[in-house]
């Protein structure tokens, strides 16, 4: 056998090799950090309302969501975040109507149905709030992969909680297809619940 014929053998080897390599890899299942991207936000949950009633997921199907997850006593960042949310949804106007907007207390124990309907009445009307026993908030936390916990006493009784802050917006079935961060600018988040809206 000539060098020729060897070094095309070569090639041909090489390139049959590279082939099976590809399909092979094609055939793997994805990498963790792929699957964990995949595992979904939002689920079934059993909560109070601010009037005092019972309510779960299925209450809210039907109609796109917006829910955001704080504690009345936040300082700063809770109430900026709600102002804003009722900046919003006046800026879409009717259709905010077509919208759950939902405020899920990740304060229980101070947070009753009454407290949470008092301190909501400083922000747009559609703006509803939930809570329920710690077990229950524990696991509508858990479903929405939201991270809390009781940061450092503040004078006069005070205190601060540590959470997640992004504001979910779920489809009429209950799936996560957008989210707004504090640091959006207001056109954006106002378009994006603009299209939730319209889902």
């Amino acid at each position: 056998m000539s060098a020729l014929q060897i070094i095309r053998v070569a090639a041909v080897a090489s390139i049959a090799a590279l082939v099976a390599a590809v399909i092979v890899f094609s055939l793997l299942p994805p990498p963790a950090k792929q699957q964990a991207e995949s595992v979904p936000i939002g689920g079934h949950f059993e909560l109070v309302n601010q009037d005092g009633i019972k309510v779960t997921d299925k209450t809210f199907a039907g109609k796109p969501s917006v829910i955001f997850f704080g504690y009345t006593s936040c300082p700063d960042t809770c109430p900026t975040t709600l102002s804003e949310l009722s900046t919003w949804l006046n800026a879409i106007g009717p259709d905010a109507d077509k919208l759950n907007v939902l405020f899920i207390s990740i304060d229980p124990e101070r947070d009753t149905s009454a407290h949470l309907k008092e301190y909501l009445s400083s922000f747009d009307p559609r703006i509803r709030g939930l809570t329920g026993t710690g077990e229950q908030i524990a696991a509508v936390a858990k479903e929405y992969r939201v991270l809390y916990y009781k940061g450092v006493p503040l004078k006069e009784g005070a205190y601060t909680m540590d959470h997640t802050t992004a504001i979910y917006l779920m489809d009429r079935a209950g799936k996560l297809v957008n989210q707004i961060s504090l640091q959006k600018d207001n056109k954006i988040a106002i378009e994006r619940l603009r299209q939730l809206a319209a889902l």
